[in-house]
């Protein structure tokens, strides 16, 4: 959106039997399962357009995107393998590092909470919660599969450090983006019923 954007009327929402269906079968993907072909760079970018479309209290854009093709991320992992070892289950600390390089794309979100006297730092982290999903859904729009992961090198200082994620910073995911081979298996979901109040 450009400044000449702004003040124009956008169209309200009407009903899609396809969007409904679409948030209707929403699945992750396993991470290690996602394979070419991913989205060219014209398409992130679109994703990204998409995902910035998001609930954000006070305009503060409290994010930032940093996409990772195949070779950053094999930098990445192969980076992360000693601080690794390093980790109380190093075992299982290697192998989810395989995470990062399945896939063809990833576009990692970083928190960047602005210093505010009306918006939470609490709200901000929710915004790029919410840009996460977004992402998801806009990559799902145009016919890939993803999978939003953390791990302990979300959480890591040291490897926070290598992904250049500044003090006060936080992971809010790795996208991971792709296609998949065969259709995901479904996964339980929360009885509503259990955690629903209604109040008239």
């Amino acid at each position: 959106m450009t400044d000449a954007d702004l003040g124009l009327s956008l169209p309200l929402p009407v009903p899609s039997a396809e969007l409904e269906q679409r948030l209707a079968v929403r699945r992750s993907a396993p991470a290690q399962s996602l394979t070419a072909p991913g989205p060219s760079r014209a398409q992130v970018e679109r994703i990204l357009h998409l995902g910035a479309r998001t609930p954000d209290h006070g305009k503060l854009f409290p994010w930032r995107f940093v996409v990772l093709g195949p070779t950053a991320r094999a930098d990445l992992a192969e980076a992360l393998l000693p601080l690794a070892d390093r980790q109380p289950g190093a075992d299982k600390a290697r192998k989810v590092l395989s995470k990062l390089t399945a896939a063809p794309v990833t576009i990692l979100v970083v928190c960047s909470p602005v210093e505010s006297q009306k918006v939470p730092v609490w709200e901000q982290h929710l915004s790029a919660g919410a840009v996460c999903m977004n992402i998801e859904h806009a990559a799902g729009a145009l016919g890939f599969s993803t999978s939003w992961i953390t791990d302990w090198y979300s959480y890591d200082r040291e490897a926070l450090d290598l992904m250049d994620i500044r003090e006060g910073e936080q992971v809010a995911g790795f996208i991971h983006i792709g296609s998949l081979t065969e259709p995901p298996l479904e996964r339980p979901r929360p009885d509503l019923a259990a955690i629903t109040t209604w109040r008239d």
